[in-house]
């Protein structure tokens, strides 16, 4: 069992940066891949970024490369990501989540290959 909490997301202007959280409980994060995920008003959750069980890669939705960072933090069993050059369209509530059964160098997009999720942040950005 993995229990992961979110946290870090607030109101923050067009072009400001913020550093979510995801603190996990149960098992090591250095133990299975992480991903983020968001979900906007009226719209299916998507993928935002992903790190290896390895922690060797990490992989990006194409609406945030070069923009946002996921990083992981094993001694402190904490994933974060870093966003930066924030635009209105990203406002949504972030989610984080574990892949238990994940190859060591996998990332995946696929949030039903996903095993955990947290409670979500919201993050509103205003332009």
């Amino acid at each position: 069992q993995v229990r992961l909490v979110e946290s870090g997301g607030e109101l923050v202007q067009a072009g400001g940066s913020l550093r979510l959280s995801c603190t996990a409980s149960g098992r090591t994060v250095s133990s299975y891949a992480s991903g983020w995920f968001r979900q906007a008003p009226g719209k299916e959750r998507e993928f935002v970024a992903a790190i290896s069980w390895s922690g060797h890669n990490t992989d990006y939705a194409d609406s945030v490369k070069g923009r946002f960072t996921i990083i992981r933090d094993d001694a402190k069993s904490t994933v974060y990501l870093q966003m930066n050059s924030l635009k209105p369209e990203d406002t949504a509530v972030y989610y984080c989540a574990a892949s238990l059964n994940s190859g060591v160098y996998d990332v995946t997009h696929d949030l039903l290959e996903y095993d955990y999720w947290g409670q979500g942040t919201q993050v509103t950005v205003s332009s």
